[in-house]
């Protein structure tokens, strides 16, 4: 398929009403997202200046996708994924409200935000798996690698937005500030999900069978499929080594740039911006053809940009930096997430995708455990120093396997 001018594939994809109204009613929801993610990581380093809290906040937030992001995507393969997002957004609100209830009134602790990043963390499993059976249910084959893209832009988009929304709304309202914006854009988010109208899937009558059997069907698929196992795997590399940096941010701002939250929202500004222009990009692109190799270079830069990050001793040159991460991290996800949702059977879409989001969500929190632990004894700027050699020795055996890869992912375009 050649690829398309300008801004047609963009335009094209919002001409279908279900997109538009998903994309429309989600786009308030990412923003304040953002802002009560960068409050809960804020408010944990106000409470405890320690990277192993900060570590283990974010491990509560992403550890319940190991244990549930198959089960998940198989829940996902067996029911209406719009029904289940309805569901887990109404959970969604419910946890805003309770942060911004117990912060502003002088209730919160560090156990009490565990707690409540553990229950974000279980109800969010089920909401991302049904969210990426949503998204290839509005648009056309040919439209899905812009129609993710452009997810993805929004949502990184929102990595800008909602930083610099929290970094104006703390020093005046506090980081309850940013609790009480994201419940209002959970019930924007919620009211769009009620105006779609898309027809439920068909599905395959599976009787009495385990949901651990489906589980253990699409771990063979992925590992006999020549493009999307080993995609998988360089996916899990990344997020066990280089995710947990977002989580850690914090840590960088008020610890090795000695700032303050407005620091930590250029930082995380700077990343949401690289990843934005990363996502834009590959939507203008319009087309899955090349992205096995775009992913591949993406994780030298990757690397790359991580060194030059913990090498600099000025805010204003690791913001750079930052910016470099962000858009070589969101290349590796958003074109992962586009080749594992072309080249997958869509029998096992809920499945597959349950296990990306695993990946993509559940690992992180294992890097955010040890790399946390890791910085309390020598630094950040070592730990994720090492990291990045290690990404450097892990990326140099996979070029011979490159085109074995994209033969898997991009069968149809070759």
């Amino acid at each position: 398929m050649p690829p398309s001018a300008g801004l047609a594939p963009i335009v094209r994809v919002f001409q279908h009403r279900n997109y538009a109204l998903y994309m429309g009613g989600m786009i308030p929801n990412l923003v304040t997202i953002w802002m009560q993610r960068l409050g809960v990581g804020w408010l944990a380093w106000e409470l405890t200046h320690s990277t192993t809290w900060l570590g283990v906040i974010a491990a509560a937030d992403l550890l319940p996708m190991l244990f549930l992001g198959p089960i998940a995507g198989a829940i996902t393969d067996r029911h209406v994924p719009l029904t289940l997002q309805k569901i887990t957004q109404m959970l969604a609100c419910v946890h805003a409200f309770g942060l911004a209830a117990f912060t502003l009134g002088g209730w919160m602790d560090i156990w009490l935000l565990l707690f409540f990043a553990l229950f974000h963390g279980m109800t969010h499993t089920l909401a991302s798996t049904a969210r990426h059976a949503i998204v290839p249910a509005t648009v056309p084959r040919e439209e899905l690698a812009t129609a993710i893209a452009v997810d993805s832009a929004l949502f990184n988009g929102s990595r800008f937005a909602g930083p610099a929304l929290a970094g104006l709304t703390i020093p005046f309202a506090g980081v309850g500030g940013t609790f009480v914006a994201n419940t209002i854009g959970c019930m924007a988010f919620l009211a769009s999900l009620y105006l779609m109208d898309l027809a439920p899937p068909v599905r395959e009558k599976r009787g009495r069978r385990s949901v651990f059997v489906d589980v253990g069907e699409s771990l063979r698929y992925v590992r006999h499929h020549a493009g999307i196992g080993p995609l998988l795997l360089i996916l899990t590399v990344v997020s066990i080594l280089f995710r947990p940096i977002q989580d850690m941010l914090p840590g960088f701002a008020g610890a090795v740039f000695k700032s303050d939250a407005v620091g930590l929202a250029w930082l995380t500004s700077a990343m949401g911006i690289g990843a934005m222009l990363s996502a834009v990009w590959i939507a203008l692109r319009s087309r899955v053809s090349g992205l096995t190799m775009a992913v591949s270079a993406a994780f030298l830069g990757l690397n790359l940009a991580t060194l030059g990050l913990v090498a600099t001793p000025a805010l204003w040159v690791a913001v750079i930096f930052a910016l470099g991460s962000g858009f070589a991290l969101n290349t590796m996800s958003t074109g992962g997430q586009a080749l594992v949702q072309y080249a997958v059977d869509d029998s096992y879409r809920g499945r597959v995708m349950g296990l990306y989001t695993l990946i993509y969500r559940g690992t992180p929190a294992i890097g955010a455990l040890g790399l946390g632990a890791v910085a309390e004894f020598v630094g950040l700027r070592w730990t994720f120093a090492v990291a990045a050699l290690v990404g450097l020795a892990i990326w140099l055996p996979t070029l011979p396997r490159r085109h074995a890869m994209r033969a898997g992912l991009e069968h149809e375009h070759i």
